[in-house]
């Protein structure tokens, strides 16, 4: 008997193994289970990332391509309905050599940089804008009356602006038809001489061109034009002042001038409402004001000084390039008929026409000519 225990123990300590190796055993598919379904959730998170990233990579790719053909139905239009590119009928501004920007079918001439003028528009707009929404309101009485008379100031400055920044400065055809070695006078040689009021003056030959430019004629270099009664190129308007435009660019300084004096005077004045703050609290305070006065007073002495020289020059009957060049330093100015008489030929006498039709069709052969011009 006490030999047949130490068996049964053994065969039940077998006995025991064995079924714990079965329990193992049985229990091995629910680990499989589990670490296949974890497997599959690790797999599954970045499959899942993949088709998003796809979803959204084709979300703006289809955007993209929707914004290109609103860019090419919007550049349609505007070469269509402003630019006036897309006419089967060719004119003149279409094929011009200089370096002008024509606008609605060639009625509006530009210059060909912008950036002055875009300078120019956003100051003014910047400005009265400032006054109007921090300065105007913020005065001692008659706000709304105040703020009226900016505006009304504005709306003619930039009516000016758009008249002298579009309209021909007095652009003239050039000579298509004569070569370089055609053209002289008699003697041979390429120059000639006018009698204008007793004075001789000398007309000079433009080899762009291939004219004989008039008196008081210059070649632009930026706008690659000859231009009549060249007065200066203004890089804050990108267009030449000459003879048919100089009128409405007078204006325009003017009117500027007298905008930024405004502004200038009630943003002191409000500036003085409140200086019991100091200048360190308007500044902290109010800078908007701050920086309008300063604006305007620069602006101020800038447009002053270019109105009283503009003044000086109707006086004597010059333009700006003839006082810069001291073209009558040494010769009596011929066309200097008194103080009275020079202000009413500037300011009042008749504007002539263009010169030059840039509505006008053309045939292909001057297209061909142009063409091969520029």
């Amino acid at each position: 008997m006490a030999s047949s225990s130490p068996q049964l123990e053994t065969c039940s300590s077998e006995s025991d193994k064995e079924a714990m190796e079965q329990i193992a055993l049985s229990e091995s598919p629910i680990q499989d289970i589990a670490n296949s379904s974890t497997n599959n959730s690790i797999k599954g998170k970045p499959e899942l990332h993949i088709k998003i990233a796809e979803n959204f990579g084709n979300f703006f790719a289809s955007l993209r391509e929707n914004l290109f053909v609103v860019k090419r139905v919007v550049q349609n239009l505007w070469l269509q309905y402003i630019r006036g590119e897309k006419s089967d009928r060719i004119r003149a501004y279409q094929v011009w050599p200089g370096n002008n920007v024509f606008f609605f079918h060639g009625r509006f001439i530009c210059g060909p940089d912008p950036r002055g003028l875009l300078l120019t528009t956003t100051s003014i707009i910047l400005s009265s804008w400032i006054f109007a929404m921090y300065i105007g309101d913020d005065l001692p009485s008659h706000s709304s009356t105040i703020v009226t008379i900016s505006v009304i100031l504005t709306v003619i400055v930039f009516i000016n602006l758009i008249l002298v920044s579009t309209t021909d400065p007095g652009i003239i055809p050039r000579n298509d038809q004569a070569n370089i070695e055609d053209v002289g006078t008699s003697d041979g040689t390429r120059s000639k001489r006018v009698m204008i009021n007793g004075v001789e003056m000398k007309l000079k030959y433009c080899r762009i061109c291939k004219i004989f430019r008039p008196p008081r004629s210059c070649h632009c270099a930026v706008c690659d034009n000859c231009v009549e009664k060249f007065d200066h190129h203004c890089p804050w308007i990108g267009q030449c002042i000459a003879l048919r435009n100089y009128r409405f660019y007078l204006s325009f300084v003017i009117s500027a001038l007298v905008l930024f004096a405004y502004l200038f005077a009630f943003s002191v004045w409000r500036i003085h409402a409140k200086s019991k703050s100091g200048l360190l609290g308007m500044l902290k305070n109010c800078p908007e004001t701050v920086a309008l006065v300063s604006f305007s007073f620069a602006a101020i002495w800038f447009l002053a000084g270019l109105a009283i020289f503009h003044i000086y020059l109707i006086t004597v009957n010059q333009t700006a390039y003839e006082n810069f060049r001291q073209r009558y330093a040494d010769s009596q100015n011929p066309y200097d008929k008194g103080i009275v008489s020079n202000f009413k030929d500037v300011l009042f006498g008749p504007v002539p026409p263009s010169r030059v039709d840039f509505r006008a069709e053309v045939t292909s052969s001057w297209h061909i000519k142009a063409t091969r011009r520029v």
